[in-house]
């Protein structure tokens, strides 16, 4: 049943290809490199490829050409351009037609067209204006279906019902009769079939298709939105068959109709495609049905673009084919974030931890907190596992991700090896790797009899995803082309292939880019008010070239070291605070300091050492901060002598009013903890109880500090630095006051671990709540990061913690106080410390199992089993020592009343 609970707890999760976030869209997780709409006839542009709607959105940008309005502006013999037309046609009203008839125009245009328009084109003018009285009430009446759940009653809709049935036709009848211009005569057929159809006079529409279309021979735009109303009235009459055949001549013939007749076929006909082919006569027909087949299985496209070869090999639909299948090469090639396994661990595991810890801070005596948080990575692991399972996961190739042991030798021989072309974490196989080499033969092919150039800049583009760049750039300088599209697309290729070709990043290289491409990476400052209110954009920018580029120089920057620079290439200096490791901080403070920089280093790279306040004071509060972390209080003071003037964690307020986002940097309040200052006395203290929560008073209790003056109530971390010398220095006498110095020392140690109600006081945070300062799957590893820092701020890393560091001032306490409560109140100290220890063990030994394993409920419980065993055998000593010699002091009984964490161990 476990098992069973956790798929659908995984479920919400499933249905977003690399974001678990509700919000995620596919189509902003790859780079697009490749323009799929350069393809030449844009009525396609609907059919191209897209994961987020079920048609291509981007084309609402452009220009589909109208049918209608093109052939009006035929008509009207091209004195009016496309938008003249296309505002006489659909914008200007039937009034100003009218005055235009009377020889009294008010419109601007209509003026400008003059008097005698009218009269050259009379019976086009007066079918607009009976056009325009018709058109609000062109619309299919809304019949409630008996099997209704809800009744919207009768709807106030203005719809073709609304118009006297009879004198409508009769008007138009008459019209049409009285025309001569066969054109006209037969729009105003197509108001009749239309008119009927909305009507749902299915039987009348047919007859005046019959009656009033056919005779007029002429098969243009106006016949095919005639056909189209034909085809409606034909499915409401359940001629399924010959409504999706007509629907399937309009998509054929017409341009800006193909997205609502493939709509049209679909609901047809639910083997629409399949008879369409069976009915398919000519070339045209069979070419456009085996089009329609592949896009609509799209599984794998490239027999049904043999079969569209075969018939037409210019044919812009077979271009059509072969970009979608370019893209869906392009999405796993190039996805804008690469995770290795580990790092993708972590962003589970760091919304898991988020989301218990909000609820388990608030009250934690309700459950013992070791189950909880035996539970808590339990349950998360399995999540990762299961999504590892069925995407597929990489595996490190170290145990510091494969980064430490890299050489010139690997670099040099590994040019590409960056994380589009690395694909072990996304599904790339030997099935995709088949897929691109089959599609390139395909094109290499085609590009040999085809006249468009567009299928050699296809068969470069595949050459550079298998990193040929050699001979894509070959193919790129022999192509003659005049279309600016593919110029366009050509000159963007060529960029591609001569900086991915680039195995090393030297300043030489720099200066290059700079030269030649700085287009790509200089980007133009927009100045924004930070307190401006902004519109929430959920996705951002959509992912482009020049942000492929950077991601491709920060992965060079990481193969060769440089990680200070990988690391300025996608994120801010002030992102240091999120995941402040100490390696990643030096190599940033290095080329903060480094002399002589690049043009490319001090206007690309140095542009993202934003304003931290004092960035001399910045990178001080890091390093001060890990001396903490290691007990080198000495060490700490001297940074912290130099981070005086450190202005505050940088951190930026977020509100919403009426008009959107109101973002606002961080004021920190006087009194308020900012990274630096209003450091309570009680990080030398114990918990009352375990509440992360709650207010520091209430989670947290004051030792006895008389015997120290130098402890302020409220102190700055160098002041605590100070004290933590002084403390130093007496827990080396043999008196009690070095047995309290040294119990003191131990419990801001423990107060300021993963565990400890502090624990954000040396990791950069301004509270205890969030980010991955309780994290213990870390351990062994020195940077979890593989191939760059892209995805920083999605991944946590602190390094971690020495809970010895802890435990062996708490053993000078234990061996120099006479004090029995106050030794069993450091052996609980210690006790907890050691569950640090233990959770850190955890960690390092997961054991993989595969969620589709039929056993897998009892190999994970066995683990589990086997784990329990270890923690109970050498993560109890403290505990068992607790216990046995302990029983009757005021502390232990105190500790089984308030920690449900000692009180579940006593119970055992």
């Amino acid at each position: 049943m476990k098992k069973y609970i956790l798929s659908l707890a995984v479920l919400s999760l499933f249905y977003t290809k690399s974001d678990a976030c509700a919000w995620s869209d596919p189509d902003y997780e790859y780079f697009n490199l490749f323009t799929q709409s350069i393809i030449k006839d844009k009525s396609y542009l609907p059919f191209l490829l897209t994961y987020s709607n079920r048609f291509y959105g981007d084309y609402k940008n452009m220009t589909i050409p109208d049918d209608n309005i093109e052939t009006w502006k035929k008509f009207f013999n091209n004195q009016l351009n496309y938008a003249e037309t296309e505002n006489l046609v659909y914008k200007i009203s039937m009034a100003d037609l009218n005055a235009l008839k009377n020889g009294t125009p008010n419109n601007p245009l209509l003026q400008k067209l003059g008097t005698g328009f009218y009269q050259k084109y009379k019976e086009g003018i007066d079918y607009l204006i009976e056009a325009k009285y018709l058109e609000p009430y062109m619309s299919i009446n809304y019949v409630e279906s008996p099997d209704s759940f809800y009744n919207n009653g009768p709807s106030k809709n203005l719809n073709a019902t609304s118009v006297d049935y009879a004198k409508t036709v009769n008007a138009l009848t008459s019209l049409y009769n009285a025309t001569r211009n066969p054109e006209i005569k037969q729009r105003y057929g197509y108001q009749l079939v239309r008119f009927n159809h909305y009507t749902r006079n299915y039987d009348a529409a047919l007859e005046a298709f019959k009656t009033y279309i056919e005779p007029i021979k002429q098969k243009g735009a106006v016949y095919f939105m005639a056909l189209d109303q034909l085809a409606g009235a034909q499915r409401g009459k359940e001629m399924n068959s010959d409504a999706n055949w007509n629907f399937f001549q309009v998509f054929m013939n017409s341009k800006d109709r193909k997205e609502s007749a493939f709509v049209s076929m679909k609901l047809s006909d639910t083997a629409s495609f399949s008879n369409i082919m069976k009915r398919a006569g000519t070339s045209d027909e069979k070419n456009m049905a085996y089009f329609l087949l592949g896009y609509e299985g799209f599984t794998d496209p490239i027999p049904i673009m043999e079969k569209m070869y075969d018939i037409n090999p210019d044919s812009e639909i077979l271009k059509v084919m072969a970009v979608r299948s370019i893209n869906e090469l392009e999405r796993s090639y190039l996805p804008i974030y690469y995770y290795n396994s580990d790092a993708s661990d972590n962003v589970y595991m760091q919304r898991g931890n988020a989301d218990d810890h909000s609820k388990a801070s608030t009250d934690t005596k309700s459950e013992p907190a070791e189950v909880k948080k035996e539970e808590k990575l339990s349950f998360w692991q399995k999540i990762v596992r299961f999504f590892k399972n069925l995407f597929g996961g990489s595996k490190s190739d170290t145990a510091d991700g494969g980064k430490n042991d890299k050489s010139d030798d690997e670099l040099l021989n590994n040019p590409d090896r960056i994380p589009f072309y690395t694909k072990s974490g996304y599904g790339y196989d030997e099935k995709t790797k088949d897929y691109l080499d089959n599609l390139e033969k395909f094109t290499e092919k085609t590009k040999k009899v085809s006249k468009d150039e567009y299928w050699q800049i296809a068969d470069a583009y595949l050459k550079f995803l298998k990193k040929d760049y050699k001979a894509s750039s070959e193919i790129l300088e022999d192509i003659k082309t005049t279309n600016p599209e593919y110029l366009e697309e050509i000159k963007r290729m060529k960029v591609l292939n001569d900086i991915v070709s680039h195995p090393r990043v030297d300043a030489e290289f720099e200066d290059h880019l700079m030269k030649d491409y700085a287009d790509y990476f200089v980007k133009k400052e927009v100045k924004k008010d930070t307190a401006a209110v902004a519109d929430y954009d959920y996705y951002g920018e959509t992912p482009s070239t020049a942000d492929f580029l950077k991601d491709v120089l920060a992965n060079r920057y990481f193969l060769q070291g440089e990680d200070g620079k990988s690391f300025l290439m996608n994120n801010k200096l002030s992102d240091l605070q999120y995941n402040p490791n100490s390696s990643l901080v030096k190599s940033v403070e290095d080329f903060y300091k480094k002399p002589n920089k690049t043009q490319f280093e001090q206007q690309i790279i140095a542009k993202n050492m934003d304003n931290v306040g004092n960035i001399d004071a910045f990178f001080s509060m890091i390093y001060g901060d890990r001396a903490m972390k290691q007990a080198d209080f000495e060490k700490a003071k001297s940074y912290y002598e130099k981070a005086q003037s450190f202005a505050g964690i940088p951190r930026m307020n977020y509100d919403w009013t009426d008009k959107g986002e109101k973002i606002t940097p961080k004021q920190y309040a006087a009194g308020e903890y900012n990274g630096f200052r209003d450091i309570s006395n009680l990080v030398f203290g114990h918990n009352v109880w375990e509440s992360f929560g709650s207010a520091e008073t209430e989670s947290m209790e004051a030792e006895d500090y008389t015997a120290f003056p130098f402890i302020k109530n409220s102190m700055n971390k160098l002041e605590l630095a100070d004290a933590l010398i002084q403390l130093k220095k007496i827990s080396n006498g043999t008196d009690e006051k070095a047995a309290t110095a040294s119990q003191l020392i131990g419990n801001l140690m423990y107060n300021t671990s993963s565990l400890g109600y502090y624990r954000q006081l040396f990791v950069m945070d301004i509270d205890n709540s969030n980010g991955g300062k309780y994290d213990f799957w870390n351990t062994d590893r020195k940077n979890p990061y593989r191939y760059y820092y892209k995805n920083f701020l999605y991944t946590t890393y602190i390094e971690p913690d020495n809970f010895d560091l802890a435990i062996n001032y708490y053993q000078k306490t234990l061996k120099l106080s006479k004090n029995k409560e106050q030794r069993a109140r450091v052996l609980f100290q210690m006790a907890s410390a050691e569950q640090g220890k233990y959770y850190q063990y955890e960690a390092k030994n997961e054991k993989t199992i595969d969620y589709s394993d039929p056993k897998y409920s009892e190999k994970e419980q066995a683990h589990q089993t086997e784990l329990d065993n270890i923690r109970n055998e050498k993560y109890r000593t403290y505990f068992a020592q607790l216990k046995s010699q302990y029983a009757d002091t005021e502390t232990l009984k105190g500790l089984s009343g308030s920690c449900s964490y000692f009180g579940y161990f006593l119970r055992k």
